[in-house]
């Protein structure tokens, strides 16, 4: 009873636990003595009540630990691969341009996977114990923990539920990751000499051995992430090359790759669909990880591979130390008029943490940063233009210059990139690229070019809109960069009687969960219930959640980390998953092993008493990546290689995120949400009807920027040349061209902050989110169809899309699964519909 009290959550179930060993039997014995000392002990001593809760922690820790290391097929181990070939973190991420607040950089499908799991455990010190039961009992944890080992366990190698993120430390990194590297080597020797071309004898044992590595190494890139520090940097960088070297071992071990061809041949037309995907991406993965070259050319390749690695991880910790180092401090009222009350509090809040402890919102001091939720308002809504001016070159010019300059990083990484392309056999890395997606480069420079051409009128319709707006109000002269925010907004307050600050106290973060999770019961039959306490967290902000059927069964479980932490926090939102879907490591008494996931965001903090109040911009962000999520978390696939996000083509991967982005419309869904944080009023019809009529506001600028970054990212690794006379700013300047209605300023250094292509999955690959936004849009659509009054029908084709895109996971070619739920081939009119764009190419198909 004391037990689950304190942890939250119910004790493990002793039926299991008592069919163990002696060892078993000892430690109970020993929790048994342990009760017996505490409670003849005096209660009344504060020091007695946390060494009762320490002992007893400590004692029935042991007690897990000896059943988490029980052998694999009675006990859960963690982690997934989507394919053997590579090691690394499968981070989905939003879209939207890479400066923006949704955008993060992730890792492609090849190197996926992520952090395992572990039990909350709560220790207390027993150093202020005055009492002889109390030394009695300190000396039983001690024997107790020289007896099982486990006490001085490297917390990054726990072998428990959930990772042990509020234990690990920079520390343990170094120490931790290279004990586990040469236990893997020595397993990965064996296996290649046992290897046999059977499920059995190779994919479930190459599984094994990659889940253990991305227990860990997840973990240490999730902190990375989100709890940035210099020695965690440090460590990191070390580990890191030690990794990819297993990893290429892995990608190019010739026994594992002929066994896979072997079970391809021998057992081919008798495996399931989805295995016989998973050996085809093997193989595929094999290849491109250069299993065929030999002598100088894999000796190359594998160079190359290892400064691509750490080019990568340069990139980004520049990108961090540019945005960090970047602080202007406000002093001047004036210089803040126009900005909303909660934007002068956040940046007043900024300043206290900056050691200016007086600072309030309507004081000052202020302080502006450039992570996205003091950019944008400053950008949207400060009068001042000389502030917009400064803040707007500081956010374009952002890792181009002195030590943190991307520009040499970006010319390698191209220049590598080619070479390893040439290497494999292909023309260019976007063929490469592309060779696991659902596009061929053609079909993907057709999809932009149908797109540029609905939405280049449309964009330069709303630049004339804007200007003529503006000299209306008397301004004079033509509008600059840093100008157009700020009209923009203006122009659509005019046009809609819309603010930003008027939807804001309507969108308080705790009822847009519930509005959210509300949603999720309705379309897919899921409840979702907060069990913080459950399982560690890197942050005290971060929640964590329990997803169950209908009939209360745990289906899921994932952790929210909702705030900007710009000094150690990446900025952006991304979904990485923690464990899988899979039978094979499923726990006695349970068929398969459940699904975990995180979900990052950055929006707005808290500010004094108030809940984060969110942008309708954050609103859409949250539903975003919990569409990311739910297609981790609702797959019925139990093969734990394509389950989930796993195998998933990238170019369908974003169509359960953009799909849900369509409900922040919905009525009944956004009304059920937009509450008044102060007194729980409905947000008026009024107000909604203004939300909906401003979704198409600029929408051919919006997709014509899109485009525009699609098109660089697929040209880039296509058509430029590294070794040319051009540089990469030079071939964005002639691209601009036709994809810009206001041509970028030369001074204009997107690219040194373009992550998604040059610290993540998304290289040649960026077209995803159009390709996934024509899938996305036609999936709502059959809401449309049926009627989105008809709740009947609205649950029904909820449930046919659980059943489909959200259950198949990588099992099924994607083509093949929106078959399966819309009943025919995706078509572009309902995007260009929802865009309000003209439909010049209503009839196409993907």
């Amino acid at each position: 009873s004391h037990l689950r009290t304190s942890s939250n959550r119910p004790t493990q179930n002793l039926q299991g636990l008592l069919s163990g060993t002696s060892e078993l039997a000892n430690l109970l014995i020993r929790l048994l003595f342990v009760c017996f000392i505490v409670m003849s002990h005096s209660a009344s001593s504060m020091a007695s009540s946390k060494l009762a809760r320490g002992v007893l922690h400590q004692t029935c820790a042991n007690v897990r630990r000896f059943y988490s290391s029980r052998p694999a097929s009675t006990t859960a181990r963690q982690g997934l691969r989507a394919t053997p070939t590579a090691i690394g973190v499968c981070r989905v991420t939003d879209r939207h341009n890479s400066n923006s607040d949704r955008s993060c950089p992730k890792a492609s499908f090849r190197s996926s996977f992520l952090p395992p799991a572990s039990l909350c455990l709560h220790t207390y010190s027993t150093k202020n114990s005055r009492t002889a039961g109390a030394a009695m009992a300190a000396a039983v944890v001690a024997s107790t923990a020289v007896a099982d080992g486990q006490s001085s366990t490297n917390p990054l190698l726990a072998d428990t539920q959930f990772p042990l993120f509020d234990k690990v430390a920079a520390d343990d990194v170094v120490p931790g990751m290279k004990q586990l590297l040469a236990e893997l080597e020595t397993d990965f020797a064996k296996l290649e000499k046992s290897v046999k071309p059977t499920w059995e004898g190779l994919v479930e044992p190459l599984e094994r051995l990659t889940d253990r590595l991305q227990c860990s190494w997840g973990t240490v890139s999730h902190l990375k992430s989100v709890k940035d520090t210099e020695a965690l940097r440090s460590a990191y960088e070390e580990i890191q090359p030690l990794v990819v070297d297993l990893s290429l071992k892995l990608g190019q071990s010739r026994p594992l790759y002929e066994a896979f061809l072997a079970l391809k041949a021998k057992k081919g037309s008798s495996m399931t669909e989805a295995q016989l995907r998973v050996v085809d991406a093997a193989i595929k993965e094999a290849e491109l990880n250069g299993v065929g070259l030999e002598g100088e050319a894999k000796e190359k390749f594998n160079e190359i591979e290892q400064e691509l690695s750490k080019l990568s991880t340069k990139f980004s910790n520049n990108l961090l130390d540019s945005t960090k180092a970047f602080t202007h401090m406000i002093t001047d009222p004036k210089h803040v008029e126009g900005l909303p009350a909660s934007a002068r509090g956040l940046l007043a809040q900024q300043a206290k943490a900056r050691g200016h402890e007086a600072a309030t919102a309507e004081e000052g001091p202020w302080c502006v940063t450039l992570d996205m939720p003091a950019y944008l308002p400053v950008m949207q809504h400060a009068t001042y233009r000389p502030l917009r001016e400064k803040v707007y070159y500081a956010f374009i010019s952002r890792a181009s210059s002195g030590e943190t300059d991307n520009t040499p990083i970006i010319q390698r990484i191209l220049t590598l990139r080619k070479q390893r392309a040439e290497l494999l056999g292909y023309p260019n890395h976007a063929e490469v690229s592309l060779a696991t997606k659902m596009a061929t480069l053609p079909e993907a420079n057709e999809l932009l070019e149908d797109l540029r051409k609905a939405s280049y009128d449309a964009a330069a319709a709303d630049l004339a809109q804007v200007k003529k707006f503006a000299a209306q109000q008397g301004v004079e002269g033509e509008l600059r960069h840093w100008d157009m925010g700020f009209w923009s907004e203006r122009l659509k307050e005019s046009l809609f009687e819309l603010k930003e600050e008027d939807t804001r106290p309507y969108f308080a973060l705790p009822a847009v969960m519930d509005g959210l999770y509300s949603l999720a019961t309705r379309l897919f039959g899921v409840t979702i219930t907060r069990v913080d306490g459950m399982a560690p967290v890197w942050d005290g902000s971060v929640m964590f959640f329990q997803v169950s059927s209908a009939a209360g069964e745990p289906l899921a479980y994932f952790y929210l980390d909702p705030y900007s932490r710009p000094a150690e926090k990446r900025g952006g939102a991304w979904m990485d998953e923690v464990k899988g879907r899979s039978k094979l490591f499923a726990m006695d008494g349970q068929a398969v092993r459940l699904p975990v996931a995180h979900m990052v965001c950055n929006q707005s903090p808290p500010i004094g008493d108030q809940p984060s109040l969110m942008t309708f911009r954050e609103v859409e962000t949250l539903f975003h990546e919990f569409g990311h999520a739910l297609q981790h978390m609702l797959t019925t696939q139990e093969e734990g290689m394509c389950s989930g996000i796993r195998g998933v083509e990238w170019d369908a991967v974003e169509l359960p995120s953009q799909f849900m982005e369509n409900w922040c419309y919905h009525k009944p869904t956004l009304m059920g949400m937009a509450k008044h944080f102060e007194n729980g009023e409905t947000m008026p019809d009024e107000l909604y009807n203004k939300l909906v009529q401003a979704r198409t506001f600029r929408a051919g600028s919006n997709m014509l920027r899109q485009l525009h970054f699609s098109k660089l990212d697929l040209d880039l690794h296509s058509r430029f040349d590294p070794s040319g006379t051009k540089s990469i700013y030079d071939l964005e300047r002639d691209l601009a061209a036709t994809t810009t209605v206001m041509p970028p300023l030369p001074e204009d250094r997107f690219l040194c902050g373009f992550g998604h292509i040059f610290a993540g999955g998304y290289s040649a690959g960026y077209y995803s989110y159009k390709w996934a936004e024509v899938l996305s849009a036609d999936a709502f659509s059959a809401f449309e169809d049926a009627g989105l009054d008809d709740e009947a029908k609205v649950q029904s084709i909820g449930r046919k899309f659980r059943d489909t895109v959200l259950a198949m996971g990588g099992g099924k070619p994607p083509a093949q699964v929106f078959q399966e739920f819309r009943g025919r081939a995706p078509s572009t009119e309902p995007l260009l519909r929802h865009s309000g764009l003209a439909v010049t190419a209503a009839a196409s198909k993907l």
